[in-house]
């Protein structure tokens, strides 16, 4: 479900003013179209410096999602753009984080970002879960498997982002970072390796092959065992059709071919 998107200057004046208790006179505001689930998104120039704010009004259904991404970030150091500060005000929750320099991933064959990429799963991997509420991966996907007690493959104490299109990953020259952790969810380790591969095929190129030797490199995939990795990808097509409905758009359907060429991939091995 994509977010209306509402322009950082039509703001209520008193948010404007709380903002500015936080970073000073505002002097620049850059919006930034990419992104499905903020109201509010921009890069923000001031006295102070810029950073990234993001935001969604209180009554939002999805308000819950900014709760959640200020809460897990302290755990993110090195992963993710720090958290600058957070607030509420007239009806709005807005998180500022670091403004980073840098582009979103390029996913497709060869990209010297791949293997940066594979090197902040890797960091994630061995980043302990905080104990913080968290959606789980074995009942998120309970309703997409072929039985039921295939979704306990999916269950473990891993922090996972989930998210991976490659405009949620910010590279530079040095590094990959992951942003908007909305859906960040506890489960097997290996889970962002194998949602990582659907996004390589969807971006193109990509073989449901390579796509799994460029998740091999990330370590916590190789501690899953092959009917994991089954029933995640046929999970994912399952969840992908329900998505797509009748008629989807170009995104989605790419998003449903690549689910669907993967769960093929696995089902003829």
């Amino acid at each position: 479900m994509t977010t209306t998107r509402t322009a950082f200057g039509d703001l209520p004046t008193s948010v404007h003013t709380a903002i500015e208790e936080h970073t000073g006179p505002l002097l620049k505001t850059e919006t930034i179209a990419a992104g499905f689930n903020s109201e509010i998104s921009a890069r923000v120039h001031s006295t102070a410096g810029t950073c990234f704010i993001k935001g969604l009004r209180t009554d939002h259904p999805r308000a819950w999602t900014q709760r959640r991404e200020a809460e897990v970030n302290p755990y993110l150091r090195g992963i993710a753009p720090a958290l600058l500060w957070h607030l509420e005000a007239e009806g709005w929750h807005l998180l500022a984080f670091e403004a980073l320099d840098g582009h979103h991933a390029d996913y497709s064959p060869g990209s010297p970002d791949l293997p940066k990429v594979v090197a902040t799963l890797g960091r994630l991997g061995e980043t302990p879960c905080p104990q913080i509420e968290l959606r789980h991966a074995e009942q998120w996907l309970l309703g997409y498997v072929t039985n039921p007690a295939q979704a306990q493959l999916f269950a473990g104490p891993a922090l996972l982002h989930t998210d991976l299109n490659n405009e949620n990953v910010l590279v530079d020259d040095e590094r990959a970072l992951l942003v908007d952790w909305a859906w960040a969810t506890r489960g097997a380790a290996w889970l962002d390796a194998g949602y990582w591969a659907i996004w390589l095929m969807a971006a193109g190129g990509h073989t449901p092959e390579s796509a799994e030797q460029w998740a091999a490199r990330i370590p916590a995939w190789l501690t899953c065992p092959r009917e994991g990795i089954d029933a995640f990808a046929h999970a994912n097509a399952n969840m992908w059709e329900e998505i797509a409905g009748p008629d989807p758009d170009p995104w989605t359907k790419r998003m449903l071919d690549a689910a669907r060429s993967w769960s093929a991939y696995r089902s003829a091995l």
